[in-house]
């Protein structure tokens, strides 16, 4: 069992924040460290930062938004980042919300898995030869100059891929997803047999599932489902997320938050693992105070072998 955190934000210095937080979970027995993408802090540079400070620590993106972005940028910051880990990072990719793209880039979140697929084209094309010469009906990619960066490949990438064609071209074109607000139902009967036949079919290895799990361990339960059910409320109005959580059986986001004892929260990890997670991402262990978080965190890593 392969077990991480996302890092919440700190206090202070953003990079310094991450960097302290990064080795109590090293500390803690966590295995993987992973970064969120917002509006401010850049995740790939954050990654490179804490992978490169924090020896042994696998880092990752969870996750980069496509849209807003170029794939022959963003594969020169994931190589950097890959050279500067030796080998330790993974680039989660996103189609993000359309909330979050036109108001925000003037750009229509038109047509997403056309742009997911042309995107991974030509990140892989960058990523595996160093040059790209690509023209599709939502972008174009040309390498006028090499583009390879020693020590930046193999480069993994996941996509947050839950809907049936997103998954199909995660399968074939990606090293498997990173689910968000899917619980173990959706997992085992939609995600994971949707990743792998596709996967399968492309002649590529056995996908990795990255599952994140919201929860926390703690002795106010009461106080952190009142905290949990604020934060998550947004994904219900997005429609991949709402499908998403209704595949899970469940009626709100909150409700796949796991939070209790440490017997419940790891009774609820296994069951994300025994629905064919590989990995399973503990996310909003921040909901309450930093006692808990260290609760939390300390239950993860003795779970981790």
């Amino acid at each position: 069992m392969k077990i991480g955190v996302v890092v919440p934000s700190g206090t202070g210095n953003a990079v310094d924040a991450a960097v302290a937080l990064a080795r109590e979970a090293v500390a803690a027995g966590i295995g993987s460290a992973w970064f969120g993408q917002r509006f401010d802090v850049d995740s790939v540079a954050l990654a490179g930062f804490v992978g490169r400070d924090v020896p042994g620590l696998e880092v990752g993106t969870s996750v980069v938004p496509v849209y807003g972005r170029h794939p022959i940028t963003l594969a020169g910051q994931a190589q950097t980042t890959q050279a500067a880990t030796g080998g330790r990072f993974t680039l989660g990719l996103g189609l993000g919300a359309k909330a979050f793209v036109e108001p925000v880039f003037g750009e229509e979140h038109d047509r997403p898995v056309r742009r997911l697929r042309e995107f991974l084209t030509a990140l892989r094309s960058v990523v595996d030869t160093g040059a790209v010469d690509f023209e599709g009906e939502t972008l174009v990619a040309r390498t006028p100059l090499p583009a390879s960066v020693p020590g930046g490949s193999p480069l993994p990438v996941l996509v947050a891929a839950m809907g049936p064609q997103a998954l199909r071209v995660t399968g074939e074109l990606a090293d498997g997803t990173v689910t968000n607000m899917a619980g173990p139902r959706a997992l085992a009967e939609h995600i994971v047999p949707a990743l792998t036949t596709a996967a399968a079919r492309a002649g590529r290895p056995a996908p990795r599932v990255v599952a994140a799990l919201p929860g926390l361990v703690t002795s106010d339960v009461a106080a952190a489902r009142e905290r949990a059910a604020e934060l998550t409320a947004f994904y219900t109005r997005v429609p991949s997320y709402r499908r998403s959580i209704e595949l899970s059986g469940v009626d709100r986001a909150a409700d796949l938050v796991a939070i209790g004892d440490e017997e419940e929260v790891a009774a609820e990890v296994r069951r994300y693992f025994d629905a064919g997670a590989t990995e399973v991402v503990l996310t909003q262990t921040d909901l309450t105070t930093a006692e808990d978080r260290v609760r939390t965190w300390r239950l993860l890593g003795g779970l981790t072998p």
